[in-house]
């Protein structure tokens, strides 16, 4: 299934460390009600079938629900907000939202406590929030999938983490390897951990889905490093599509993350997985070289 994802404003009630996307919430102004409009009519054209309300912060936009409502009148099978997930602890936005066409939430959390979390969130009170978010979604009978940025503050956290979402019965679950850019970049000599540390605890977090039966995926972490887990990385799963960002048009996002946004180091070749694998964002290599990743025998 193709999905676009539109980035409808940069406002944003966090003020995460690792943020992609930097200083782009006091620089670009969010997308009017027409121009999603028009975006969402030329994807429905090309036969695209779901989409992906992101930012910045989407739900911080005053059209919201008349954008969750445009997309389902177009067709769209699929409609997901992503999220910090604070907007959802009201019962009845989230009723609104439901009720406008939304069927997939997918709010992030990124520690087992509040003092891991607004670490990085800057935001206090967001964790109570994000959590009793998850707790009205799932009584409403919605979909969630969350999403956990692995940073230096949190990775140790990431098994703690995993049971609390699984106590929270969301419907599945993903640890993203910070994209070493925007906020993160700027944060990038303490918020960057190495991948061969994370790698123990990513493993025990996704331990935790596997017995309970939740689908538990991992982003920008390359097969090399997920011996025994294979089946957990996204990249294999990631809808193909567009991305509407501030003033740039991706017709193809997964070609651009491949091509220009991940890398492969020269040892890569020999990998039974070249072919598949995507490698690390490529700043990571910048940042601490290829050494941790070893070819796997083809």
């Amino acid at each position: 299934m193709k999905r676009i994802d539109v980035k409808i404003t940069f406002n944003c009630n966090n003020l995460c460390d690792f943020c992609a996307q930097g200083s782009k919430r006091s620089k670009i102004k969010m997308k009017d009600f027409s121009e999603i409009e028009k975006i969402l009519r030329d994807a429905s054209k090309k036969k695209v079938e779901g989409v992906v309300f992101t930012g910045g912060e989407p739900t911080l936009h005053p059209k919201i629900i008349e954008i969750v409502a445009a997309a389902k009148k177009m067709g769209f099978s699929r409609i997901q907000l992503q999220t910090n997930g604070r907007s959802f602890a009201y019962y009845e936005f989230c009723r609104k939202l439901k009720e406008a066409g939304a069927n997939e939430m997918g709010p992030s959390l990124h520690g087992s406590s509040p003092e891991i979390h607004e670490k990085l969130t800057k935001a206090p009170g967001s964790f109570s929030q994000t959590v009793k978010g998850i707790l009205n979604c799932k009584k409403l009978g919605m979909y969630v999938l969350t999403n956990s940025v692995i940073t230096s503050v949190n990775y140790k956290d990431l098994p703690a983490l995993a049971k609390l979402l699984t106590h929270l019965k969301v419907d599945q679950y993903q640890f993203a390897f910070v994209h070493i850019i925007g906020t993160a970049w700027e944060n990038k000599q303490w918020i960057v951990p190495k991948k061969k540390d994370i790698m123990p605890y990513v493993k025990k977090g996704l331990d935790i889905g596997i017995k309970k039966g939740i689908p538990c995926f991992t982003e920008a972490i390359p097969y090399c490093l997920m011996k025994g887990y294979e089946q957990c990385v996204a990249e294999a799963i990631i809808p193909e599509g567009p991305v509407a960002d501030a003033d740039v048009y991706v017709d193809n996002y997964a070609d651009y993350r491949r091509n220009e946004g991940k890398a492969k180091g020269k040892q890569c070749v020999k990998c039974k997985y070249f072919k598949v694998c995507e490698g690390p964002w490529r700043e990571y290599p910048d940042l601490y070289g290829w050494s941790e990743f070893k070819p796997v025998k083809k």
